[in-house]
């Protein structure tokens, strides 16, 4: 039975996350012959690749979440991984802000947050924040001292490589026949079949999409964020990362500051609704992407429940003068001269029919099926333990096929 199908698991997405899921089946179960099927033509030119980069602390994360378990763990190994393949890394630190006094108590929460998930966190006054950053200013700041930064690009390619798995680029998934006693057919634009015992769906930006296709309900949507970023020009007004206190009702981190690997410094991201999944500008729209977002009801209770957050947001997309004065609050040295448009990103972010944002990692499983739903930032940092989590259940459905 095993030579009527091409591989043992078929994943769908060539992010980071899908690539470390097939790292973890093949380190977990030697012999398994794992297929990526990716429609990009290499790997982490979504998610992956327009972050900023930042290998994240944990600290901002509920405790006993997924999120917390999995960023904690996999900041260290993220650390260790980069080190022994040579990939581009350091570990900086960084500062969390508070600017205003209403603030302070949310500060003072993340400072308790961050002891409670093992993370060491210090506590600044105004004098000692500038002297880590002598150009910002705040009233009063935390410092996470195991945060820090790498090329998460680099990070994918070496999983891709080190998983022994097959990768096909340029291979879009446009039909999944999926049956429970028998596994799964999925066809790809170019019209190939691959023929799988077990399907991870990575999907990323799509993955609710994909849910679909195999029969599934995934029980919510993805309504797309982007982000838009800033270069600085002028660096060295900033030596490493910065960031506002944010705002709980949110799973966004605000406009913050960051020295990425590179030695230059990118501001951002704002988030705004993108008018498709991959609408990277104001220019890509795509009507049916758009319809889907816009039918969704979730999405009309967001805009009811936040629609002053997200004029704000709006604002600082359409004027640089409205973002630099963003920015000015943590830089105040900064002007609209300084700052040079830099690629956007697009968070897919979970949001269920009620209207909640998603705010922890989502993973369900169907017949012979598992579906990453939500894996948004802090995913490229925790990519290790999440791929381990889901090769887990993989290899579960497949001992059980």
């Amino acid at each position: 039975m095993r030579s009527t199908y091409d591989c043992d698991v078929l994943v769908i997405g060539g992010g980071i996350v899908g690539l470390s899921t097939a790292y973890a089946i093949t380190r977990a179960a030697p012999g398994t012959r794992v297929t990526v099927l990716e429609k990009e033509q290499g790997p982490a030119r979504h998610q992956t690749g327009r972050n900023s980069g930042v290998i994240h602390s944990g600290v901002y994360y509920r405790p006993g979440s997924l999120k917390a378990q999995y960023a904690t763990r996999g900041a260290t190994e993220m650390v260790k991984f980069c080190a022994e393949y040579g990939i581009a890394h350091a570990v900086t630190g960084k500062l969390i802000v508070a600017t205003e006094k209403p603030e302070l108590p949310r500060l003072h929460a993340l400072v308790q947050r961050g002891r409670e998930n093992g993370i060491p966190v210090r506590e600044l006054g105004p004098t000692q924040i500038a002297e880590y950053e002598p150009e910002v200013r705040g009233l009063a700041a935390i410092h996470v001292g195991t945060t820090g930064i790498c090329d998460f690009v680099a990070v994918a390619r070496q999983l891709a490589e080190a998983s022994g798995a097959e990768i096909r680029y340029g291979a879009e998934v446009v039909r999944i026949d999926r049956r429970p006693a028998l596994g799964a057919a999925v066809r790809t634009a170019d019209g190939a079949i691959v023929r799988a015992r077990v399907l991870v769906n990575c999907a990323g930006l799509h993955c609710d999409e994909i849910a679909r296709l195999t029969g599934d309900d995934p029980g919510m949507r993805i309504v797309p964020f982007r982000g838009e970023y800033y270069t600085l020009a002028r660096p060295e007004l900033v030596r490493g990362l910065v960031y506002p206190v944010p705002d709980p009702a949110f799973p966004f981190l605000g406009v913050h500051l960051t020295r990425g690997i590179d030695g230059g410094v990118h501001i951002g991201p704002n988030a705004v609704p993108a008018l498709a999944r991959e609408g990277y500008d104001w220019s890509v729209v795509r009507p049916r992407e758009l319809g889907s977002t816009l039918s969704w009801p979730g999405s009309w209770r967001i805009a009811r429940r936040h629609w002053r957050y997200g004029a704000g947001e709006l604002r600082r997309s359409l004027s640089t003068a409205a973002f630099t004065t963003a920015v000015r609050r943590l830089l105040p040295a900064v002007t609209p001269e300084d700052l040079v448009p830099a690629a956007a990103g697009v968070r897919a972010q979970a949001v269920l029919r009620d209207g909640t944002l998603v705010d922890d990692f989502l993973i369900k499983e169907g017949p012979r099926t598992v579906h990453v739903l939500n894996a948004p930032s802090p995913a490229a940092t925790a990519s290790l333990p999440i791929g381990r989590e889901v090769a887990r259940r993989a290899l579960a459905a497949l001992a059980g096929a």
